[in-house]
């Protein structure tokens, strides 16, 4: 053993003696294009959420005069269940036949969904349903971020995993952050554009993002099916053949064995995991509403100030991918995590109200309080194409809940950009070390599903309880929530640990 990990720590990128022959050097480079492939499309999964987020909206509104906010809800929620149902699909799928298999089939679903989605005009009736429809097949096919994960696990050593899934969750933040900018590149087309007859197809604003995501996806099916190859290697970096595997020029030195994984450490990675994610959902679905509300922002200005938030949340987030390689080398993976909770919980902490400044409310100028009035002034504001701004008046805990300043909101959004990154790519590299030698797709998928579930029950919650009760109560109950997080992972602290070094194969 002390051979193996001093051979580690002198040969390069944990190569193993044997590498220095041709045939294990091809392989080494095979493995790393293979998860280079991952990366992109890793980062072309998060392009396709995004790149038409933007315009859902106006695009609905344009083809549907009867789709509404609540049913904007849905439809974005069908992204998110979409990728839950079909995630233990594709990891079960990948554990048992080649991985190339799920992936070009869930690549092509995504594609055919993206342009779906650009012809959802064409329909008489029910347009909006076709949207809802075409964007649950996106989200469909993007279950094969369960493949891309359990792929990276299985074809990267304990000591590269951290460095990969970090630069796995990189590019899926630079996909989050290219996907509005791409839309926004794409805007000069025009809200009506031109037709493209011989297909009957509308190219302009609102259609041509998802046909650009289409293309990705054509050019993602080429480097899987061209550049892929199926690689596994064990904890300490030695080739050996995968389930999957076809070939017969690999010697197998995996060992059988009855050793099983701990349920308890893997349980819970996933509620842990689901708590980030849900967390995160939080997060970005109050950003735009909560600023209107507590700084009197307009559509316009909310839309463009929290963009400019956003993108540097994930700018930010590259960054901290790249501390947490480090971090995680020197202090391990738990305390990363650990410390990325507890930087969440002080991001949300600052955002509960204090002082006695209030927020301003919607037709407060009014002398005349009395309903007829309102209506009045508010039709008389709508000709002058005014905008009302400030908390809305329906919102009874405007009255008496004090103002969140713009300070507060600007420090959480970056210890939330901090923690919340450090969290992700920590829950899913631990998860992945616990299950061990054994093929991954299938708990991959159900971690995948986790966060997936965990995106669509997020925004439902937070609408209701910020709606009703306000910012204190919501943030109350996402601290509570983190501090659950915390005390749960304190707990099965000394559970959460690889596979091989629970039985004693290596040391942590």
């Amino acid at each position: 053993m002390s051979q193996l990990v001093d051979s580690e720590e002198t040969t390069p990128l944990l190569r193993d003696d044997a590498s220095s022959d041709d045939f294990q050097d091809d392989d080494y480079k095979s493995r790393w294009r293979s998860i280079r492939v991952m990366y992109f499309t890793m980062f072309l999964s998060s392009v396709g959420f995004t790149i038409v987020i933007t315009s859902l909206w106006p695009y609905l509104q344009k083809i549907d005069d009867s789709a509404n906010a609540s049913f904007l809800g849905w439809v974005v929620a069908a992204y998110s269940l979409g990728q839950m149902v079909a995630s233990p699909i594709f990891g079960l799928w990948s554990n048992y036949r080649p991985r190339r298999e799920p992936l070009v089939c869930s690549i092509f679903i995504n594609l055919s969904a993206n342009i779906y989605y650009a012809y959802a005009y064409l329909p008489k009736t029910n347009n909006k349903f076709h949207i809802l429809m075409s964007r649950a097949f996106v989200g469909f096919g993007a279950g094969n971020v369960a493949v891309v994960r359990s792929y990276v696990a299985g074809a990267t050593s304990l000591k590269e995993r951290t460095s990969a899934m970090a630069n796995m969750s990189a590019c899926q933040a630079l996909g989050f952050i290219l996907g509005p900018a791409l839309q926004a590149c794409l805007s000069f087309i025009g809200e009506y554009g031109f037709t493209v007859k011989f297909i009957d197809l509308q190219l302009n604003m609102y259609t041509a993002p998802a046909l650009l995501a289409a293309a990705f996806g054509l050019i993602n099916i080429l480097l899987v099916l061209l550049v892929l190859r199926e690689h596994r290697v064990d904890d300490h970096g030695r080739h050996i053949r995968s389930i999957n595997y076809t070939s017969e020029d690999r010697v197998d030195i995996s060992e059988e064995t009855e050793e099983t994984m701990d349920q308890v450490a893997v349980l819970t990675s996933n509620v842990l995991f689901f708590i980030v994610m849900f967390i995160f959902a939080v997060f970005e679905t109050i950003a735009t509403p909560l600023s209107m509300d507590m700084f009197a922002w307009t559509r316009k200005e909310a839309v463009l100030y929290n963009g400019i938030i956003i993108c540097g949340i994930g700018f930010e987030s590259i960054l901290v991918f790249l501390v947490v390689k480090v971090a995680s080398q020197r202090i391990g993976d738990r305390p990363v995590l650990l410390a990325g909770l507890a930087i969440i919980f002080c991001g949300f902490f600052i955002l509960l109200p204090w002082g006695n400044h209030y927020p301003k409310i919607q037709w407060a100028d009014l002398k005349n309080n009395s309903l007829v009035s309102q209506i009045s002034e508010a039709t008389k504001a709508s000709n002058n194409s005014l905008e009302p701004t400030g908390c809305p008046y329906e919102q009874t805990w405007c009255q008496y809940t004090p103002a969140i300043h713009l300070a507060q909101y600007i420090s959480s959004d970056i210890l939330i950009g901090v923690g919340y990154p450090a969290c992700n790519v920590m829950s899913y590299t631990l998860y992945s070390k616990i299950l061990g030698p054994r093929p991954q797709g299938v708990y991959m998928g159900w971690l995948t599903a986790s966060g997936s579930g965990a995106r669509t029950l997020g925004p439902v919650f937070v609408s209701q309880v910020y709606t009703i009760l306000g910012p204190r109560w919501a943030f109350s109950l996402i601290c509570s929530m983190v501090l659950g997080a915390i005390i749960l992972l304190s707990c099965a602290y000394h559970r959460l640990i690889a596979f091989s070094v629970r039985y004693g194969r290596t040391v942590e």
